[in-house]
């Protein structure tokens, strides 16, 4: 399996679709970088000398952000919001929707598993 920036790419994939495994790479980006780097898209990524692999490594070195160092950003980013205690920083801190969708229903990957409240019990009558 060849390495990319310390993440194993599929053998069997065309480069392009392989290039998509890196954190940051998309489709877009994964075709303008083996257009940059003058690799064939649908040759298979086993079929992609060290030579190759070397250019593939200075380009995303040079022009992207990926992997740990775009991981590290949005992290930093995240924590800014929090330390200056916007609206946006206090969603994130207490796990709610951060970008304005509705919490009544529909909020269950953000909030986790239901977490069941017993309702009130009827009030009886002594007599």
């Amino acid at each position: 399996m060849p390495r990319l920036l310390g993440v194993d790419i599929p053998n069997d994939r065309p480069a392009v679709v392989s290039l998509t495994y890196l954190y940051g790479v998309g489709p877009k980006t994964a075709r303008e970088l083996c257009q940059k780097a003058g690799i064939d898209p649908h040759t298979r990524a086993r079929n992609l000398n060290e030579d190759e692999l070397a250019r593939l490594a200075a380009l995303l070195d040079k022009d992207y952000v990926v992997e740990g160092q775009l991981r590290r950003q949005i992290a930093q980013n995240i924590a800014r919001l929090r330390d200056i205690g916007c609206y946006r920083g206090l969603r994130h801190r207490r796990g709610l929707p951060v970008r304005g969708q509705r919490t009544r229903t529909n909020a269950r990957t953000r909030k986790g598993p239901k977490k069941t409240v017993a309702g009130k019990k009827g009030v009886k009558d002594l007599r």
